[in-house]
């Protein structure tokens, strides 16, 4: 099966700062590819070189088996684009919007205004549709800015950090809409620096610093790279949590520091293991509020592959690259 996209080898440079340097990309039609990284890692360089507007230095990038610079029309044809900042015309309605963008892209007025319906609907935003964007609330307006990338019925769908500067609740509803689409056979591009959304939407996730591809793997690929499985224990009565600690350390053969909070965390070698500690518990008449076995976070993955938090700063930045 063709990809959706495809990058190789992408290298660009501004000035003496390469933004890029070797990037590879690619994803099957109809999943989310999640490129974590940090400001400055390359993310925003990647996805301007695929939607063509930036030309590459070096190697290739196609949309749908068509080459990005040679194909430019036709390629952006095919693709939807929504940045970090909502690009909608304030001055204009949400209705307005839409039709316009529909224009742009040669629809006829009455398709275009349908479409625009449709979307508007889709997004939860019908009664809003007669009303300026400019007192749209950041939520709405970012609902806006994304039906606006769908309006050519894009079957590339690229989303440059789409929940910046939302709330936790509109950042769910974004998610959700994510989900959706991709569900609905849009293949979506999504570069984000929050962990817990790549883990929540990506089908597979590249980590990109320095220009570079680091990783890529499944989310659960990648938490394997950063160490093994780990045993959550909280006791019923904080007071066990001692003995509880005892049970884990005997079982696995390693020390087990002082639980913190009345939780017991200790790495196990497998759910062989963590059956030993259901057992062992049992045994020492352990009560258990809450127990699970778990794969590293994203966030520890990603302090694993670059030795930093994900929000930390990357040395040599761009003064083009916004995330």
């Amino acid at each position: 099966m063709r990809p959706a996209f495809e990058v190789e080898g992408l290298v660009k440079r501004f000035g003496s700062t390469t933004a890029l340097d070797g990037v590879d990309l690619q994803a099957r039609p109809g999943t989310v590819l999640g490129v974590l990284g940090p400001n400055g890692a390359g993310k925003t360089t990647a996805i301007r070189v695929l939607a063509t507007l930036e030309r590459a230095d070096a190697g290739r990038a196609s949309v749908d088996g068509l080459d990005v610079a040679r194909d430019a029309v036709a390629v952006r044809r095919r693709i939807g684009l929504t940045g970090q900042y909502a690009t909608v015309d304030e001055d204009l309605t949400g209705t307005e919007n839409l039709v316009l963008f529909g224009r742009l892209l040669d629809l006829p007025t009455a398709e275009a205004r349908t479409r625009a319906a449709r979307l508007l609907d889709r997004f939860g935003l019908t009664d809003a549709a007669g009303r300026r964007a400019s007192t749209y609330s950041g939520g709405m307006r970012r609902r806006l800015d994304l039906a606006a990338s769908l309006v050519g019925s894009p079957s590339v769908l690229f989303l440059d950090e789409p929940t910046t500067g939302l709330d936790p609740g509109k950042r769910e509803e974004m998610w959700q809409t994510i989900r959706t689409l991709a569900d609905d056979g849009t293949t979506v591009l999504l570069t984000t620096q929050y962990l817990e959304e790549a883990d929540a939407l990506a089908d597979e996730i590249s980590v990109i610093d320095h220009g570079r591809v680091i990783a890529h793997d499944t989310p659960a690929g990648l938490k394997q790279q950063a160490g093994g499985q780990t045993v959550v224990v909280r006791p019923r009565d904080p007071a066990q949590a001692g003995s509880a600690a005892d049970v884990v350390g005997r079982v696995t053969g390693r020390p087990v520091g002082r639980p913190r909070g009345g939780t017991v965390t200790a790495p196990v070698a497998g759910q062989r293991e963590f059956a030993d500690v259901v057992r062992g518990l049992e045994d020492a008449d352990v009560a258990v509020a809450e127990m699970a076995l778990r794969l590293p976070s994203l966030d520890e993955v990603f302090f694993t592959l670059t030795g930093r938090p994900a929000d930390g700063p990357v040395t040599q930045t761009s003064t083009r690259e916004a995330s």
